[in-house]
Formats: C-alpha cells, sequence, structure tokens
C-alpha cells in the first residue's frame, strides 16, 4: 500500500509542489492582511487541498499524455507509465478522481472559485499539449503554476484585485524561466521527435538570454508587489533580496557553456527561493496582522 502511494507521489512529483504552494500560501496571508477577513483554519486547509488535487491533475495528465514520448526519450524512460510501474489506465483514474475532488472542494469554498475551477483544470491540462505545436509552452506552464496566488486570494474575498495578479506574474515568469533551463536536457530529442520549445528552436545562449529577461520581470513584479501592497518591513525586504538572489545564483549555475548542474539550478534553487520568500513575506504579514 505505502509503495503504490509512493508510486503515485512519484508520478506527480509531488515534491514539486514546493514551487507554487508557497505563493498560494503568501497571497491566502496578503488576502488575509489586506481585507482584515478573519482567519480560518478549513479555509486553510480548502485553498491546501485545492492546490494538491489540481497539481495532481496537472501533472498525472502530463504523464498520461506524454507516455509514449517518454518512453523514447532515454532520460524519462524509467517514468512511472513508461516503464510500466503504472498503467496509463490507473493514471487516467487518478486524475479523473483528482479533478472531481478539486472542483468539489472549489465549490466549498465560494461561488467564483466553484465557476472558475474548471477554468483551472482546462489550462493545467492544456499545457500537456502545447509542446505539440508551441514554443510557448514554458509560459503556459508559467500559467498553470501562476493560478495558485490568484486562486488562494479568491478563496479568501471572493474577488480578484491587481495585487495576487502581480504575484501570479511573478509565478508565471519565475517558472517560464526557469523551466527553459530544465528544457536544455531534451533540447535535441525534442528537435528529432519534432516537439517544440526555447531550447530546441533557439541556440543554448540565446535559450538562456529568454530565461533571464523572464526573471527579471519576475523581480520587477515582485518590487511592484513589496513597493505598493505588501506591509513594510525588515522581513519583507529580506525575502525579497534573498529570492533575487538565488535566481541570480540560479544563471551563474547554469551558463552557456556549463550545464550539468540543471538538476540543481532547477529542484533545489527554485524550491528554496519559493519557501524563503514565503517564510519572509509571511513572517511579515503575521507581525502587521
Amino acid at each position: 500500500m505505502i509503495e503504490q502511494i509512493a508510486k503515485y507521489l512519484r508520478l506527480v512529483k509531488f515534491s514539486h509542489t514546493i514551487f507554487a504552494m508557497p505563493f498560494a500560501l503568501m497571497s491566502f496571508a496578503y488576502a488575509l492582511w489586506s481585507t482584515d477577513v478573519t482567519f480560518s483554519w478549513w479555509l486553510l486547509l480548502q485553498v491546501v487541498l485545492c492546490m494538491v488535487f489540481a497539481r495532481n491533475v496537472a501533472m498525472g495528465f502530463n504523464r498520461w499524455a506524454d507516455r509514449k514520448i517518454d518512453a523514447e526519450n532515454p532520460r524519462t524512460a524509467s517514468r512511472e507509465i513508461p516503464s510500466g510501474q503504472i498503467s496509463p489506465r490507473k493514471a487516467l483514474a487518478f486524475v479523473i478522481v483528482n479533478a472531481l475532488l478539486f472542483v468539489v472542494t472549489a465549490s466549498t469554498i465560494n461561488l467564483l472559485t466553484a465557476l472558475l475551477s474548471p477554468v483551472a483544470l482546462a489550462v493545467v491540462m492544456f499545457y500537456s499539449y502545447c509542446k505539440r505545436f508551441t514554443s510557448l509552452a514554458h509560459l503556459v506552464l508559467g500559467l498553470s503554476l501562476g493560478i495558485a496566488p490568484a486562486g488562494a486570494y479568491i478563496a479568501v474575498t471572493g474577488t480578484l484585485t491587481f495585487a495576487p495578479c502581480l504575484l501570479s506574474l511573478v509565478v508565471l515568469t519565475w517558472t517560464g524561466g526557469f523551466d527553459i533551463i530544465y528544457a536544455l536536457q531534451d533540447a535535441e530529442f525534442d528537435r528529432k521527435r519534432g516537439l517544440h520549445s526555447i531550447p530546441s528552436r533557439f541556440s543554448v545562449a540565446t535559450s538562456l538570454y529568454i530565461s533571464i529577461a523572464l526573471h527579471c520581470v519576475s523581480v520587477v513584479a515582485l518590487l511592484l508587489f513589496a513597493w505598493y501592497f505588501a506591509p513594510q518591513g525588515w522581513l519583507l525586504w529580506t525575502g525579497v533580496g534573498l529570492f533575487t538572489a538565488i535566481l541570480i545564483a540560479e544563471h551563474i549555475l547554469v551558463t552557456p557553456t556549463r550545464q550539468r548542474s540543471i538538476g540543481i539550478a532547477f529542484g533545489t534553487l527554485n524550491g528554496l527561493a519559493s519557501l524563503t520568500l514565503a517564510v519572509f513575506v509571511i513572517a511579515e504579514i503575521i507581525t502587521k496582522y
């Protein structure tokens, strides 16, 4: 039983929840502070469950849709579906169950989260087919994760304002940027297979410049959020500074001539960036709440 659960956790890369979840929690805390809504453990649980279910749908469907492509790629052939650890039918059933749980949970929060839940699912599932026809798939992935802070704010307030949209823009461009770095590993395979990505279309150097440009947008959007909307204090600006520094470190680590540390840059540094930012920003909000 435990091994079966572990297989599904590996299928959806559950550890990667660390990318968007901190931003959702940050937006949740900001919504409470900016609107004076009373904190609710039940609402927090609902938001976290929505995040988990949506993440399971996104990754589970991606693995199901890409199962034949993954089987052809030496880097991904050992994944759960192409290696036979989980059958395509069971993987699809897993996706359907999580999609239903997501819609049901979102519908218990408020009317707007209920109405938007199918839209969110459509976006996260649409991403899985994007690399078949557009090199902008990285940004669609960013949009999929960028839903998180906007959704958390809507869960608390029942409305959407500009501030959480800035956080969504941070996640969109930050994710798009680091996904370009990750896709460098498959550039040659993607070209041969006719798949689209920034690295398969452009040189390594150009791809990394695009990634840097996206991360510059992330930092600017974060600065706007911090300066104009967030409660001011040293904790806030420490978090913003550390997040920016970690992104810079990511681009120092991966260069056109050095790409052996992509795994560290993609997983470790980005996970550390989101966690660090959320801890400091939420701490600042708590002191002002």
